[in-house]
């Protein structure tokens, strides 16, 4: 199954409490990048939306922005006594072992996360609904993913069948090939007024036909082709495998341009390089 690193999903819900709501959406990357914003709330439940983000997704640079609206409007706030107990008693070792440092600012203070906490509502309640609405639009996310990896996979299609075409267009080729070194050795040696025996003229034949054999070339394009289907259908990320198949794709249509001394040849090796590229750009939006 193939998963496109561009997605989008947002899901919002109201409660008793007040409302929720959270967008997810990601672009390309090498590795997983995600970033949270949220408000303090919502701050302790952070590690374990991150936890359920990595289970299912990848690579790709992702944002999630989590939201709480109070139903009460205007926040009555207090504070939590047991994590500023540990805050001011962190600071307080710290004075202790560095000289002149300078006083606390209590304003300071009050904006360290989850010092001020709305006393209002139920925190644990608010978290417990903000995790399963935040799994709801993961499901989303994922969907979307898989959505457009299926438009990247046929994309990818699409030009594999017209790699297959052009591979088979200049293994037809082969022999007119091969006859195409004959007649020019042929006319050289008429045009320097040089008399070359038949058997001559199939020696040299067959060294060039040598130096200019692209079976080996041809064939493993056809194998590159069958891999890279078989990868598309594989679970899991599969971007980088892809993105390491198509240098092997430009590596063999590299050596088949360089061999090639048949105008129709160096055109088909020149448009094999093109389809490879555009291969490259889709599989860069595969996670």
């Amino acid at each position: 199954m193939t998963y496109s690193m561009t997605a989008f999903a947002r899901k919002e819900q109201s409660y008793d409490f007040g409302t929720l709501s959270v967008e997810i959406k990601s672009v390309n990357q090498r590795y997983l990048e995600p970033t949270f914003r949220m408000p303090e709330t919502l701050r302790p439940i952070e590690m374990k939306l991150r936890e359920l983000l990595k289970k299912r997704v990848k690579r790709g640079k992702l944002e999630v922005n989590a939201k709480f609206y109070s139903a009460s409007g205007e926040q009555a706030l207090d504070i939590d006594e047991s994590r500023l107990k540990a805050v001011t008693g962190a600071l307080n070792k710290l004075e202790g072992s560095v000289n002149n440092s300078a006083p606390v600012n209590l304003i300071q203070l009050l904006q360290y996360p989850g010092i001020l906490i709305d006393s209002e509502i139920d925190a644990e309640q608010v978290q417990q609904e903000m995790t399963q609405l935040f799994n709801a639009a993961l499901d989303d996310f994922l969907a979307g993913r898989e959505r457009e990896g299926a438009v990247l996979a046929e994309a990818i299609e699409e030009r594999l069948v017209d790699i297959t075409a052009i591979v088979e267009a200049i293994r037809a080729e082969v022999p007119e090939w091969v006859q195409t070194f004959r007649d020019n050795l042929r006319e050289k040696a008429q045009n320097l007024g040089v008399e070359m025996d038949a058997d001559r003229l199939e020696q040299e034949v067959v060294l060039l036909a040598q130096k200019a054999d692209v079976a080996e070339e041809l064939d493993r394009l056809d194998g590159h082709v069958k891999e890279c289907r078989s990868i598309l259908k594989q679970k899991g990320a599969v971007g980088r495998k892809l993105d390491f198949l198509m240098q092997e794709f430009n590596r063999e249509a590299n050596t088949l341009g360089s061999k090639a001394t048949k105008e129709s040849i160096t055109r088909n090796a020149v448009q094999l390089k093109v389809l490879i590229e555009q291969m490259r750009e889709q599989i860069q939006n595969i996670e």
